[in-house]
């Protein structure tokens, strides 16, 4: 006589024993299992091995949503995903195409219109008040190759420094620079000449990377071999603006010393008041030179 299987009562999940209850995820499974996190019965499919004892895969997930990123030597939460420099280099071509288009011309793109108003001309911001010229000069070049000169240094550094400062580091330190170039041209440049380009910002972040490299007793003779190349081809070059490029090392590198060396018990607090004077320093140098042109 063959046997017939017995129908569980109403109700009562399949496969479950009235002496051990149920798990959450897979209530037809009875389970002698616990997670070590939150005491929800689980069983061993929906349990994962943790430091001590196992967790489900719920409270698994949930740490993993939380959980904080490793920070750097500088406080940023670290992350291969470039933002900053890309954008900067959109910009920075587009700008170029803009001015090539309005121009007609690749090579003499700095007769377009936009060009004039945007270029840093030191009449134009002592007597006309445009003290835009003194950023927006930053995202010009005189014809493609210097554009490609600049661009290809921007991601170069961009590369290693992004990750590792974070975005808004990151960005401080190349608009403080590009700002520390313009100013140096202004305060010591002459009175008539024109001047564009990233190269202030840029020679910022070699500061930045030299800085960075010190603050983590790396060997700095790369950097310092890079820094070096690049003034001596500033002076020796014809047209380059000598000025715009000391300007931003300078702030660049004292900026990220700000950064590098703050205090971790209120890193955040002293790394704001660190952008916060180099900027007010920068305005300051530029109102007091613009009196004495007027």
């Amino acid at each position: 006589m063959a046997d017939s299987p017995i129908s569980p009562p109403p109700g009562e999940p399949v496969g479950a024993r009235p002496d051990l209850p149920v798990c959450v995820r897979h209530p037809d499974r009875a389970t002698g299992l616990r997670c070590v996190r939150c005491d929800r019965p689980s069983c061993p499919e929906c349990l994962r091995e943790a430091s001590v004892g196992y967790q489900c895969v719920d409270c698994v997930n949930q740490a993993r949503a939380t959980a904080r990123r490793p920070r750097t030597f500088v406080g940023a939460e670290f992350s291969q995903r470039m933002v900053v420099t890309p954008v900067l280099i959109a910009v920075n071509v587009l700008l170029f195409a803009i001015t090539a288009v309005q121009a007609g011309s690749v090579s003499s793109n700095q007769r377009s219109g936009l060009f004039e108003q945007l270029v840093m001309y030191t009449p134009a911001v002592a007597a006309g008040g445009e003290w835009w010229r003194l950023l927006t000069s930053g995202f010009l070049h005189f014809g493609p190759l210097h554009l490609a000169l600049n661009m290809i240094a921007l991601y170069v550094l961009g590369r290693d420094l992004e990750p590792v400062f974070g975005k808004l580091r990151f960005a401080a330190v190349y608009g403080v620079s590009l700002l520390g170039g313009g100013i140096a041209v202004y305060l010591f440049g002459g009175v008539f000449t024109v001047v564009a380009g990233a190269s202030g910002a840029v020679y910022g972040l070699m500061g930045a990377m030299l800085v960075a490299v010190l603050r983590l007793k790396l060997n700095p003779g790369p950097a310092l071999g890079v820094i070096a190349l690049n003034v001596v081809l500033s002076f020796t070059l014809p047209g380059i603006s000598l000025l715009g490029h000391i300007g931003g090392l300078v702030i660049g590198a004292a900026l990220t010393a700000g950064l590098v060396y703050a205090p971790a018990a209120k890193r955040n607090n002293y790394q704001v008041a660190a952008v916060a004077a180099a900027v007010v320093l920068l305005v300051v140098l530029a109102v007091v030179r613009t009196g004495q042109l007027v």
